[in-house]
């Protein structure tokens, strides 16, 4: 193509222009295709590099999945509007990663919460040089404290930012901001991004009071504008006043800022309390013995649901099921205790590091009801 032409046909292009289209990460159901703006695309991530703090010269390991708006987005286009170096890393495995952090002197690598475990579990990290690193970006539906504090004290990032957002809301909601304190950074998924509203609402969409749980709606620029080739989904997500259901449980206190308590498809009801497994696996893995957890409700005659604890050992240690259980009784309610612990070796992920809840509770459908 002549470069008049080609010139010409890139002017063409408007900011309300399709961008591209990205699938859901399908943890929950059949993934959809999630249609987003050029504008929308450039104005969120404009936003989130200057919140976290990526600057021009940062060497950046992109090592979420090139296909989700973490890798694609957060990535490569957050690195290219700052000027920072790119580094992609096709696969993660730990090894590869802990060598390429070395090798690359790589400051800035972002991740879902298993990135970070895997490698603060690592029997080998010390004998990688890590000192390069400096700045996190995690988040999930939950992100334990522990492993914020074990960020700080035993690898060399000196920011630790969380942050939220799905798909529908190109990919940000909220993010802590580099100057609040540790104690925010730790229990909160920060405040909404600049011209974005966010609330907690009841199931009749009624704003709840600070610090009630609900599920958290988002409205404004970020907000798909549907999914593709699926009006009736799309209205599902979407209601008519522009609210995006994210069909994510938590709580927002008086600063404004987001403590996101688990996914609603997840939580579960034991006795008629409500469990919210994400509360769950952050008390479990402060269990000296447990590196990482995740918890899925199944049926039970006698209480409706009850809890079933997967969780893997740190390196070196033995995890008894019975003394975690006892162990668990002391430090919350006893509705939340699971009523089975299983020790493995991994958790069913997907390619974007997520936990797929529905492979663990069908396994532990299939296994002896619990005690």
């Amino acid at each position: 193509m002549p470069p008049g032409a080609a010139y010409e046909r890139a002017r063409s292009v408007d900011g309300q222009d399709l961008s591209d289209i990205i699938f859901t990460s399908g943890t929950t159901g059949r993934p959809k295709g999630v249609t987003a703006t050029h504008s929308q695309s450039l104005r969120v991530f404009a936003d989130w590099s200057s919140i976290v703090g990526l600057e021009e010269g940062d060497r950046y390991l992109v090592v979420n999945p090139f296909f989700h708006t973490f890798g694609y987005k957060a990535g490569f286009l957050a690195a290219l509007m700052r000027g920072a170096t790119t580094l992609p890393q096709a696969v993660f495995d730990v090894d590869a990663v802990l060598a390429r952090v070395a090798e690359e002197r790589v400051t800035m690598l972002p991740g879902p919460p298993t990135l970070y475990h895997a490698i603060l579990n690592h029997p080998d990290r010390s004998r990688y040089d890590l000192s390069s690193l400096r700045l996190a970006v995690t988040g999930a539906a939950s992100v334990p404290v522990e492993l914020v504090r074990r960020m700080r004290e035993e690898l060399t990032f000196s920011t630790v930012i969380t942050a939220y957002g799905l798909t529908e809301a190109t990919g940000t909601v909220s993010a802590c901001r580099p100057d609040d304190d540790p104690e925010t950074i730790a229990a909160t998924s920060g405040r909404a991004i600049p011209d974005v509203e966010v609330k907690v609402v009841d199931d009749e969409g009624t704003e709840l009071s600070r610090g009630d749980p609900g599920e958290i709606v988002v409205r404004g620029y970020n907000v798909t504008g549907g999914y593709f080739e699926d009006p009736e989904g799309t209205a599902g997500a979407i209601d008519a006043q522009g609210w995006l259901h994210t069909g994510d449980i938590g709580t927002m206190d008086e600063r404004g800022y987001l403590r996101i308590t688990d996914r609603k498809k997840d939580m579960f009801i034991v006795g008629g309390f409500n469990a919210y497994p994400a509360e769950i696996e952050s008390t479990l893995i402060c269990h000296p013995a447990v590196a990482q957890a995740a918890v899925v409700g199944v049926p039970d005659d006698r209480m409706g649901e009850v809890g079933v604890a997967y969780v893997i050992p740190r390196p070196g240690q033995t995890v008894d099921a019975g003394e975690v259980m006892a162990w668990s009784r002391q430090r919350m309610a006893n509705y939340k205790v699971p009523r089975r612990v299983e020790v493995v070796d991994s958790l069913p992920l997907n390619a974007s590091g997520k936990v797929l809840k529905y492979e663990l509770r069908e396994r532990a459908r299939q296994a002896p009801p619990p005690g």
